[in-house]
């Protein structure tokens, strides 16, 4: 089963007395590579969330944003600077006997004096926070795994369809191959008539040159590496687990080999076959280039 590199899950939950939410997406990437959106204050969730994604995702340029608000949990502390307020009411009342002032001090005009008042963010349990976070995000995993997979299902009916094509495609290679040896004695004796006239034809150097011909052009061993790099491949596509890159060296080897018999083969017919079984394999490589 094919696993494709792009994806995208969302999981909500409220837990702890927090509003949770998770994101994950990702696009095709050589290998695997995670980066996180998530509150500054909750930066030690980072290491955590990617250990997580990690164990379910192995190739692929991921993302992974999270919010956090707390609903029932108190975000700051409120708290008084007591030896401050009393040095600023010292203070106020020494100003108000040197300069016979009214006293009209009262705790709303204190409160509005700086730093009387000190706010303090809560302090919080960070393995509490991991538990409360870490169901939200295996969920919206979960759910990014399943649309991969989803789409996974889309690049095997498409890949696996162009296999049996090319396929098709080398059995005509291997048919055409003796016709184009055929063909090729024929002109030569034809050549070799045209030039000696009525005298007679060395018909052993005609089958020696075509012996010299035949050897090359002969793609015997590049078709039957072609066709096991296609039953390799075939065998790869239903293996459940991660082979993208398996795929990609496939496809470059079966690039090598239809390129070496279009460099080999002077038949236009050939050369045609050789041009459809490129653009097939390039439609495969664009393709797996999605494939974890």
């Amino acid at each position: 089963m094919l696993i494709s590199m792009t994806g995208y899950g969302r999981a909500q939950a409220t837990a702890a007395g927090r509003d949770i939410t998770v994101e994950v997406r990702s696009v095709n990437h050589r290998y695997f590579e995670c980066s996180t959106r998530i509150p500054r204050a909750y930066g030690y969730l980072e290491e955590k969330l990617k250990k997580l994604a990690n164990t379910v995702i192995t190739r692929g340029k991921v993302e992974i944003g999270a919010t956090i608000y707390n609903v029932d949990v108190p975000d700051a502390q409120v708290g008084v600077n007591a030896e401050l307020a009393a040095g600023y009411v010292a203070a106020l009342r020494g100003v108000k006997d040197a300069l016979s002032l009214q006293d009209d001090l009262s705790l709303s005009s204190l409160a509005r004096l700086p730093d009387v008042f000190l706010v303090r963010k809560a302090e919080e349990d960070a393995d509490a926070v991991w538990d409360a976070v870490r169901p939200v995000a295996e969920e919206a995993l979960s759910r990014f795994v399943a649309m991969r997979k989803a789409e996974g299902v889309r690049l095997y009916e498409d890949i696996s369809g162009r296999l049996p094509v090319i396929a098709g495609y080398v059995d005509e290679v291997e048919k055409l191959s003796p016709q184009t040896l055929a063909d090729y004695r024929a002109r030569l004796y034809n050549k070799l008539k045209e030039v000696l006239g009525d005298r007679n034809i060395d018909e052993s150097r005609i089958l020696t040159e075509a012996a010299i011909f035949a050897d090359k052009i002969a793609v015997d061993e590049e078709t039957v590496r072609l066709r096991s790099h296609l039953r390799q491949f075939s065998a790869l596509l239903d293996e459940n687990r991660p082979v993208g890159k398996k795929l990609d060296f496939l496809v470059q080897e079966m690039n090598r080999e239809v390129n070496t018999i279009g460099s080999k083969c002077q038949d236009v017919r050939v050369t045609r076959l050789v041009v459809e079984m490129k653009s097939e394999i390039e439609k495969i490589r664009e393709q797996i280039q999605n494939v974890e």
